[in-house]
């Protein structure tokens, strides 16, 4: 196995790239630098470059967010096909490309999460009816295919779709050495929450800006700072509105590495509130940053968050729970620390290079007669 295709929505750059893409440069970048041709698939966005390369990957953009999905199999009949391909890559990580269709490499799914129900908890009806339908048909797509799943909730969610194929569970990494704890050990003179990501209805934001207005209530003022961009914002800044916590909640739009960095060291707790992740890059982030989180029991975030070791898990939408938990975390100065080392300790046990050679070792084993470069 040597020229590998990959296709995944968007690219590192895009504005809109989260933690899938994330998970595809770290991994396939350094698969190229072990000497594998990388050719990466994805959507182009406003004022972007057709053709680019970045972590040594080779990057052809066509579409857009909206239409990559008719635009990719037409950009590949037209530019790639002719390319002998020894694996396609096919990250399954928004509206199915259903690959198997119209390449002739052998297809390996990477599954980080579909949305299934939550699509309707995004988008208008139609949009979110279409993208359940368009769901539907993977387990006899995608029959048979070696499939890579970053965690046991996407295992498991696959599986009880009905799919039908060799299965592994290879988890995210993160980089410990470029995310560490604040070597002062500086953080925030007042209490503060962090949300990190992108601006979206279905990450569930609207639960910490409810939990931060209860304790605000209750005489507890915390200062939430939400960091991201994204089509939400409007909704969720009416939401801080009427919840009366202007002075509470503040909004950095996008930061740049070193502010995340600084927001991750320093701030007490970090949050996600969605109702499914492939995992939660960004837990693991804060995680090795040596800040706890405070997140929702739902699938992928389960594992992320190690209940009790690397933070709290509440019930996915109990605000009552939700405020609860970030009330111990801020108010327990032992317990905050004691699951900060938890979080560090439970990061540096995954890499991003392991997460690589594991990915490796299966695509090879996808690839019958090939061996590595």
């Amino acid at each position: 196995m040597r020229r590998i295709l990959v296709l995944n929505w968007q690219d590192r750059e895009n504005p809109q790239a989260g933690g899938a893409e994330e998970h595809v440069h770290q991994v396939f970048g350094r698969l190229a630098r072990r000497g594998y041709q990388v050719t990466l698939l994805a959507s182009g966005f406003e004022g972007c470059e057709p053709r680019v390369r970045l972590d040594d990957i080779e990057v052809h953009r066509t579409g857009g967010r909206y239409t990559f999905s008719i635009a990719a199999p037409w950009y590949y009949l037209r530019n790639l096909r002719g390319e002998r391909w020894d694996v396609v890559v096919d990250n399954l990580n928004k509206v199915p490309l259903f690959s198997p269709w119209w390449t002739s490499a052998p297809v390996v799914p990477v599954v980080h999460h579909l949305f299934g129900l939550t699509a309707f908890r995004e988008a208008s009806f139609p949009l979110a009816a279409a993208t359940w339908l368009m769901e539907r048909p993977l387990p006899l797509v995608y029959r048979r295919r070696p499939t890579i799943a970053v965690s046991r909730s996407t295992r498991d969610d696959l599986t009880g779709r009905g799919l039908r194929a060799p299965m592994e569970v290879i988890p995210v990494g993160v980089d410990t050495v470029h995310y560490t704890p604040h070597p002062g050990g500086r953080s925030t003179p007042r209490p503060s929450l962090l949300y990190l990501g992108r601006l979206k209805r279905y990450k569930g934001v609207d639960l910490l800006v409810r939990a931060v207005a209860k304790l605000a209530r209750e005489g507890l003022y915390i200062d939430f700072k939400v960091a991201g961009a994204g089509d939400g914002r409007p909704e969720l800044e009416q939401l801080v509105k009427e919840m009366g916590v202007e002075e509470r909640v503040i909004f950095l739009g996008f930061v740049d590495d070193r502010t995340k960095i600084d927001l991750m060291r320093t701030s007490w707790v970090h949050g996600l509130t969605s109702p499914k992740e492939g995992w939660g890059i960004t837990v693991l982030e804060a995680g090795a940053c040596g800040t706890p989180s405070v997140a929702s029991d739902s699938p992928g975030l389960r594992e992320a968050v190690l209940a009790g070791k690397t933070g709290l898990l509440v019930p996915h939408g109990d605000v009552d729970a939700l405020a609860g938990a970030i009330r111990r975390l801020v108010t327990d100065r032992q317990l905050r620390d004691q699951l900060g080392a938890g979080a560090r300790r439970y990061a540096e046990s995954l890499s991003w290079e392991a997460t690589s050679v594991a990915v490796e070792r299966f695509l090879l084993s996808a690839s019958p007669g090939d061996s590595a470069v």
